[in-house]
């Protein structure tokens, strides 16, 4: 039996942030970007050493903008990377130069230990130990001061006995030395896993700055294969097998109710990418269904010292996407109800797949649902909150054209449902808030229409012909026409969900601008 650990993998809520850490500051590389596995909306990161080798493999997954977890009983808690003996004086000045936080240095089992807090708050240990050295991509990083591999993790149990002879009786790992309330675990490879006693310790909970799981080593998938036979004897172990494209993996959880994968050292992360581009393409799981309109709603990034979107702190909480060859057009999207910011990007892309796309997310709820205003009841809009959100629309667009600078005659605004009732009430009562607008499935929402001079903003509004509110969408069409906008409509053999007809119309029209 193989034993060691393969990689680890953490939640993230800041996917740009993770990046700058773990490449930017701990000099790891990049070595693969897919869509989950379990939700291919969601992206997932890896990173490890040059070569991709078990052993260096940290992983995320990014749930962006997400809840704040809390490490605790059944979870790991920190993750150990091995560096030389010599180098925590060099590792604490870059920390302090970085503006990293830390900790400070603690002895443990005999090695200096410097304790570290990435972006999300993951208790990042540096040790002081004598494992090999798998080689590393060039950074500023010295070769001497490299990261080494990963030294290990710390595993919170409630029942550490139990646990302890789970790890040793199937994953390949022998019993080591005591610490206060840590028994450490040794793998034929030298890096450990410390099972902490939790008793008493509340439940972890899973979100961003904590860890899904740690996975062990298997030599091969017939490794994997008999040790779910084994586990399969418990009655109170459930194990499921993956086919996870670059390894097989087996998940249980252990005693303590830690979850453990057990992934095959191949066949690696070169089954797709050639070992020099490692970490360049973005892939996603095979029975994706529309990869290319998922990838669009992925959250995007850039490596450390390339040119990147700079996020400022503006009213409505947003998001790009920008394609590979963007044309100057910025279309900003607002959602419809129950909706987010990437809810839209896949119909922009494909009505305009050279579009930088800014999705907006609203900021009222009811009954946990994301909308843009309050509503009393069924077509029974709170005004005031309409007025309120509408101002609030037109003071993001003025921040918007400070803070990104788009150009001004390529702007368009697109919302749908419920974003387009906003996006109608704004244009109304803050005439030349944008002068591109697209407004799917809308209707009228303003009790009392202001007197306002829309010359000079060209609208689309698609309607759905079967849709029930289509009269009151015809209702806002001519209103707007009435406070001279250049609108033009268009009644497709669609309900109030949007449909495939939707985004050639939309093609459409954009180009006749």
């Amino acid at each position: 039996m193989t034993s060691g650990i393969h990689h680890v993998t953490l939640i993230t809520g800041d996917v740009q942030a993770n990046v700058d850490f773990y490449v930017g500051f701990l000099g790891l590389r990049l070595v693969k970007r897919t869509g989950g596995y379990e939700d291919a909306r969601q992206l997932h990161l890896f990173y490890g050493d040059y070569a991709a080798s078990p052993g260096s493999l940290i992983t995320f997954l990014v749930w962006q903008g997400g809840s704040t977890g809390q490490a605790g009983a059944g979870q790991v808690s920190e993750l150990a990377l091995a560096i030389a003996p010599e180098s925590i004086g060099y590792w604490l000045e870059r920390a302090l130069t970085h503006q990293v936080r830390n900790e400070g240095t603690a002895q443990e089992f005999g090695e200096t230990v410097l304790r570290l807090r990435d972006p999300d708050g993951v208790v990042i240990k540096l040790v002081s130990a004598n494992l090999p050295a798998l080689a590393m991509p060039e950074s500023s990083i010295p070769p001497e001061h490299a990261i080494r591999r990963i030294r290990g993790v710390t595993l919170l149990s409630e029942v550490q006995e139990e646990t302890t002879a789970f790890l040793t009786r199937y994953f390949g790992f022998r019993p080591g030395p005591v610490e206060g309330p840590i028994h450490r675990l040794v793998s034929d490879i030298g890096d450990v896993l410390d099972i902490r006693d939790a008793a008493g310790f509340w439940p972890g909970a899973p979100g961003t700055g904590t860890a899904d799981h740690v996975a062990l080593r298997a030599s091969d998938e017939a490794e994997v294969k008999t040790v779910e036979t084994e586990l399969r004897k418990l009655n109170s172990s459930i194990t499921n097998i993956h086919d996870r494209h670059y390894f097989t993996s087996l998940y249980v959880r252990e005693p303590g109710n830690v979850l453990i994968e057990m992934a095959s050292d191949g066949p690696g992360f070169t089954l797709d990418e050639t070992l020099e581009k490692l970490g360049n393409t973005l892939f996603m799981p095979p029975d994706t269904p529309d990869p290319e309109a998922v990838k669009v709603m992925l959250p995007q990034f850039d490596l450390p010292n390339e040119e990147r979107v700079v996020y400022r702190d503006l009213i409505y909480h947003h998001r790009f996407f920008t394609p590979e060859n963007p044309d100057g057009t910025t279309i900003a999207l607002l959602h419809g109800t129950g909706g987010n910011e990437t809810d839209l990007m896949p119909l922009a892309h494909r009505a305009a797949p050279n579009a930088t796309l800014l999705g907006l997310r609203g900021r009222s709820t009811e009954s946990g649902t994301q909308r843009w205003f309050r509503s009393f009841g069924p077509s029974i809009f709170d005004q005031k909150d309409i007025r309120f959100e509408s101002g609030a629309l037109n003071a993001f667009f003025d921040e918007v054209r400070s803070a990104y600078h788009p150009d001004p005659e390529k702007l368009v605004t697109l919302g749908y449902s419920n974003g387009a009732n906003l996006l109608g009430a704004a244009l109304l009562l803050h005439p030349g808030i944008v002068n591109r607008a697209v407004l799917l499935r809308p209707v009228m929402v303003l009790d009392e229409v202001p007197e306002a001079d829309l010359s000079g903003t060209r609208i689309l509004v698609i309607l759905g012909e079967t849709d029930a509110f289509r009269t009151a969408g015809e209702k806002l069409a001519d209103t707007l026409k009435s406070r001279s906008a250049d609108v033009t409509a268009r009644v497709l053999a669609e309900g109030h969900a949007l449909g495939d007809k939707d985004a050639p119309a939309i093609s459409e029209w954009l180009a006749g601008l």
